[in-house]
């Protein structure tokens, strides 16, 4: 692997496409300006495996896929692969529904990391949100722990990935915690996009004395260096991210700025024009131990 250049984050979040069987009404990964790039939105599927090639090979260590619903993908196995091939620690954010035995007995030792979306457990709260499959069916608890079992007997690692908003607030996700286990759980304030998110984001966006509230009542967990928290300052300009038309982008601003194409410009060069912030991925607490041990 390529040495990375100085300053570089290290991990980048790669948002391969749009498509998705949930209908979370705060998503901020939409993509309409890739819709008016490409005919599909996103890459094709051998320019997507060059991309995550040519990321890997550039030094980054770590990938995350995310979308959209990344399962939906039909080669996101592939992609997957490749960047465990270009020595890059995997991981996948998905809201689960696709994760059969199929899935993760064909990803073993490629796929060290898997997040799982999960904001709430109360069914009438996914359904208002839109965590729900096609907006209308929510996953139940029992659900969530039998993936989470099946996640661990394949040997994965787990992070659980949680936003925080105006409909789930006041929730306690404290039994479901307790019982995954995750290695790492990442809490997040919920964050407008404008472009993104604009129809239902007010709806949703809460302050810091909310989110706090949150905080507090899973405090056990933040003293267990198990919960991470992340407002919106912090979220914003501390994630190298890739879109699906295969453009670094920022939300510094509060909307998605984009870099020219990656694999018309190279890494090096599409990076340096989004000017991240690597003392803010830092503070975040950014770095962390994820490479995977042996068993």
């Amino acid at each position: 692997m390529t040495t990375p250049f100085e300053g570089r984050i290290p991990s980048v979040n790669y948002h391969l496409w749009e498509p998705c069987n949930m209908r979370c009404k705060f998503c901020f990964a939409t993509f309409q300006d890739a819709k008016k790039i490409l005919p599909k939105g996103h890459l094709a599927r051998e320019q997507s495996v060059e991309l995550v090639r040519q990321i890997g090979i550039s030094g980054f260590e770590k990938i995350t896929f995310a979308g959209g619903e990344p399962t939906l993908c039909p080669w996101i196995s592939d992609l997957i692969s490749t960047a465990k091939d270009s020595g890059m620690t995997t991981m996948i954010v998905t809201n689960g529904t696709r994760l059969d035995d199929d899935f993760l007995m064909r990803n073993q030792g490629k796929l060290d990391w898997i997040i799982l979306s999960i904001d709430s457990i109360d069914d009438g709260i996914n359904i208002s949100s839109g965590r729900a499959v096609a907006g209308k069916r929510p996953l139940t608890v029992e659900f969530y722990k039998n993936l989470i079992d099946r996640i661990k007997d394949f040997g994965y690692q787990l992070k659980i990935n949680t936003v925080v908003h105006q409909l789930n607030y006041r929730e306690s996700l404290t039994d479901l915690i307790q019982y995954a286990q995750p290695e790492r759980w990442k809490v997040f304030q919920v964050l407008p996009i404008k472009g993104e998110n604009d129809e239902h984001i007010d709806e949703f966006v809460i302050g810091k004395e909310q989110f706090d509230h949150f905080i507090a009542a899973h405090r056990s967990f933040k003293d267990e260096n198990i919960m991470v928290t992340e407002d919106n300052a912090e979220m914003k300009d501390s994630y190298v991210m890739i879109d699906p038309a295969g453009r670094f982008f920022t939300n510094k601003k509060g909307l998605q700025e984009y870099s020219r194409p990656i694999m018309e410009t190279g890494v090096e060069k599409a990076y340096g024009q989004m000017d991240y912030n690597y003392e803010k991925f830092i503070k975040r607490g950014g770095l962390y131990q994820w490479e995977t041990q042996p068993a």
